[in-house]
């Protein structure tokens, strides 16, 4: 008596269906672990990529008929042969079964192309992946990101602002997005780190090989410290050179934007460059020496178009106001903004559109946000002329307490 494959195999996976490997809670519905099962094997099928899969999908309507469908209806979709062999023979669905295995014991999470979890920002490109495997916490992949890309060989001046930059947003609560590569991607995961802030890093291998293996230790901490490890592609999966730019599509999908630090003429940046200016990504660069060969990348991006950014601020006045809102710190007890004596008058004039104000140049600074109230050492270094060997309370006379 002939058995049909999917029901097989779901009566194998019956102890441990409804785990957080499915990406489901375990009150899910069987209908919704057999879809879930059903995008797995899709997604292993040979020769059927995310975009194909998709077709396919929209032939029949939805994803459960096609794993009920004879093997002449397959190739009438259009597919490769050794597709529609695989589906109709129920080899697709062995492989998904071996698959969430591998996955259940690595305590891997798998989120599906319908599940309520994957990203939203994902979901909007051209060919999103079928099945995300994720270490550690999915739940950031759908967080406000910012992915971080550069060269395998910075500068020191490129690894300062990877740095300097990454810490600043990641500590205001942005997820930083890289894909754990030598140079700016590794250094923007540990500043991220640094700043108590979460980072994702994107694998162009099975997310259960770290590679390169140098970043063995960072990817445990950006475990350790909640964030999370992503790759389509199956798990034990090694270094191939082609997958690494299939995922970069993923790192600039997943985000708001895409920062470049010094990336060459043939650097694989450029590939994440294009991928986010066809998905309609913010590109963000900062520009670079134009000697070194290295500032290729990030200077032609800005003669294209792309934001000059010198510090976070650059970044963060580009994203919409509702992600700011939701990022920013929740002020219980608002306080109207200190503003230092000496200033009172002179903020009034600036916004006023005066010309020219005056204030006490002597008055020594104080620690506000200029954000809310200009300080007075901000006002000196934007509006006073330069002067050398200068302190507060000694002024050259050409220039005391004048804002011109």
């Amino acid at each position: 008596m002939h058995t049909c494959p999917v029901l097989c195999i779901l009566d194998t996976l019956s102890p441990w269906c409804s785990s957080p490997i499915m990406g489901t809670n375990p009150s899910a519905a069987p209908i919704e672990q057999t879809r879930a099962l059903h995008w797995i094997a899709l997604s292993l099928t040979p020769g059927l990529g995310p975009t194909r899969a998709r077709h396919l999908v929209e032939f029949f309507g939805s994803i459960d008929p096609i794993f009920h469908s004879s093997l002449t209806s397959l190739e009438a979709a259009g597919i490769p042969a050794a597709a529609a062999q695989s589906l109709a023979a129920g080899k697709s669905l062995e492989l998904a079964d071996e698959e969430l295995v591998r996955a259940r014991a690595a305590g891997v999470t798998m989120v599906t192309l319908d599940d309520p979890t994957y990203p939203p920002q994902l979901r909007q490109i051209y060919d999103p992946p079928l099945t995300l495997y994720v270490r550690g916490n999915p739940d950031l992949l759908c967080q406000p990101s910012l992915a971080l890309v550069g060269t395998r060989h910075p500068t020191p001046y490129g690894l300062g602002m990877a740095e300097r930059l990454s810490c600043d947003l990641a500590a205001r609560r942005l997820v930083i997005v890289s894909g754990l590569a030598r140079g700016i991607d590794a250094a923007g995961h540990r500043a991220a780190l640094a700043g108590r802030g979460k980072t994702v890093a994107i694998f162009g291998t099975g997310v259960d090989i770290i590679y390169p293996r140098e970043n063995q230790r960072l990817a445990d901490q950006i475990l350790a410290a909640g964030g999370a490890l992503c790759s389509e592609f199956p798990m034990a999966t090694f270094a191939a050179p082609q997958n690494f730019p299939i995922r970069n599509r993923i790192i600039s999908g997943l985000a708001l934007g895409v920062l470049v630090i010094e990336a060459g003429e043939y650097s694989g940046t450029r590939i994440t460059a294009r991928c986010a200016l066809e998905q309609n990504r913010e590109m963000f660069a900062v520009p670079g020496n134009v000697t070194n060969r290295q500032a290729w990348g990030p200077n032609t991006l800005i003669k294209q178009g792309a934001k000059l950014v010198a510090t976070w601020e650059d970044i963060w006045e580009e994203l919409p106001a509702q992600i700011r809102l939701q990022l920013a710190p929740p002020n219980l007890n608002p306080q109207p903004p200190l503003l230092h004596p000496s200033l009172k008058r002179t903020r009034s004039l600036l916004t006023s559109g005066a010309s020219s104000a005056s204030f006490d140049a002597t008055s020594p600074p104080t620690l506000t946000n200029w954000w809310n109230a200009c300080s007075p050492s901000f006002l000196l270094r934007r509006f006073l002329p330069p002067c050398s060997n200068w302190s507060w309370r000694e002024r050259c006379g050409s220039c005391r307490g004048k804002i011109l």
